[in-house]
């Protein structure tokens, strides 16, 4: 079949399981579709053609109910050529198939020819917060996606610096030994070796007497894993080390899009996790803005311990709600896999919401504990607190473990382990930098304050 695509736009019509036959087509297509062998099977795409034998449009399978992805439609927009197209058919959820076809027709472009926009139907693509969530999570991605020889920390604060500008916030940076003077010892230990200096950027919007919430993002980025030094495919991926800081932005994004009824601020330490002669040391003990001294057990260990300072003073405030980000552990992808980020809290309500706004969004979550009794294996014989777990096991709930002494306030937290990467296309999202947690955290906020 010839294609003869124009500028039109053209019907995706959404078809279940075992749906030809109760499809809206008309006999003609119903019997190409069998001809065909399509049967509604999850990703299916086949193309339509008019009496004429041209181009009339595509069908695409939704699977069984069972199997179903929530973002599925974002499977036919990352098989789809550049055009535009209206979404017809079976469609449970208006909204949330435009988020899904939105999210899956992303491509990082940057440093490659670039390809033509596969697009929404205009009219179908007049929601405001399905725009701003679907810019939330490109605004992530694109950043995590970027080499680490162009997104080191000194570009990183001058988009952040560009973001502040858009959005008008105000921000305060501050960078190499005035971190030491400022008391945030463990940023600056963390990223001393760098060429590039470490530093923390604080960022505030919205009206003072609105609930305060604020946000804290791992920006690290890139990790060799410092002295306890990464393997070579260790290092492959670690320029997504930055996706807390990339997906708290995204967060920020939704939430100044949609004029929440909160005063936002922004905590991001951003570092490089360099080796040189500075390098901070295994065995070391340092000072923390909190007044714990810590043990350091490992130096690739480095995310939670730029937290502890930024949390610690995200505690100074107060506020209603602390929710921080980061791509923490490799024991949450071995508990969880790549797909499902562990969400700790001290407030168990809370994190059930979490979990229920993301399987509403397409953003699972998935609530796991803060095991009290298993906080003795952070102890440490010559130090307040040792950064790593002594036995190897529950690394993940160690690590948050070790960051809720930081918190040193009665706000309620929030801590989400992503992993800030898809290894392999699924509904709604490329491969490449991920997108995890922002959604249900949008979600759970605007329905606190919004």
């Amino acid at each position: 079949m010839p294609d003869s695509r124009s500028d039109k736009i053209l019907p995706v019509t959404c078809i279940p399981a075992d749906g030809v036959e109760s499809s809206p087509l008309a006999a003609p297509q119903r019997e190409w579709l069998k001809a065909n062998a399509f049967t509604g099977a999850l990703g299916e795409l086949l193309s339509l053609p008019d009496a004429d034998g041209r181009l009339a449009g595509y069908v695409f399978g939704l699977g069984k109910p069972e199997n179903r992805a929530v973002l599925a439609t974002g499977l036919a927009s990352a098989k789809l050529k550049p055009g535009t197209y209206r979404l017809e058919g079976e469609l449970a959820d208006p909204r949330i198939a435009a988020l899904g076809f939105k999210l899956g027709a992303y491509r990082f472009d940057t440093y490659r020819k670039a390809s033509e926009p596969v697009l929404l139907d205009p009219a179908q693509d007049k929601d405001s917060e399905i725009s701003a969530l679907t810019e939330a999570a490109f605004l992530a991605r694109d950043l995590i996606n970027t080499p680490p020889n162009v997104l080191g920390p000194n570009e990183f604060e001058t988009r952040i610096r560009r973001f502040a500008a858009d959005w008008k916030m105000s921000i305060t940076v501050t960078t190499g030994d005035e971190l030491l003077a400022a008391n945030y010892p463990m940023i600056h230990a963390v990223g001393r070796a760098s060429a590039e200096a470490p530093r923390l950027i604080d960022l505030k919007w919205g009206p003072e007497g609105a609930p305060l919430v604020t946000l804290v993002g791992k920006g690290v980025t890139f990790d060799t894993g410092g002295l306890d030094i990464k393997t070579a495919a260790g290092m492959l991926l670690m320029k997504k080390d930055m996706g807390g800081a990339a997906n708290i932005l995204g967060l920020a994004h939704a939430i100044m899009a949609a004029k929440l009824n909160v005063r936002l601020r922004v905590l991001l330490p951003v570092v490089e996790n360099a080796i040189s002669g500075s390098s901070f040391r295994p065995g070391d003990i340092l000072p923390s803005r909190a007044g714990l001294n810590v043990e350091i057990g490992n130096t690739d260990a480095e995310g939670r311990l730029i937290l502890a300072d930024a949390l610690a003073l995200a505690s100074e405030e107060n506020p209603h709600l602390i929710i921080d980000m980061a791509t923490l552990t490799g024991a949450a992808r071995v508990a969880l896999g790549p797909d499902l980020p562990p969400v700790y809290s001290n407030n168990a309500g809370l994190a059930a919401s979490l979990v229920a706004a993301g399987l509403q969004w397409g953003d699972p979550l998935w609530h796991m504990p803060l095991w009290a009794p298993y906080d003795e294996d952070l102890s440490s014989k010559i130090a307040d607190v040792n950064h790593v777990s002594t036995g190897g096991f529950a690394g993940s709930i160690t690590a948050a473990l070790f960051l809720q002494r930081f918190v040193t306030c009665d706000a309620d937290w929030v801590h989400c382990d992503i992993y800030g990467w898809t290894p392999a296309a699924k509904a709604g999202r490329p491969m490449g930098g991920a997108d995890q947690a922002m959604r249900a955290a949008y979600q759970v906020i605007k329905d606190r304050f919004g």
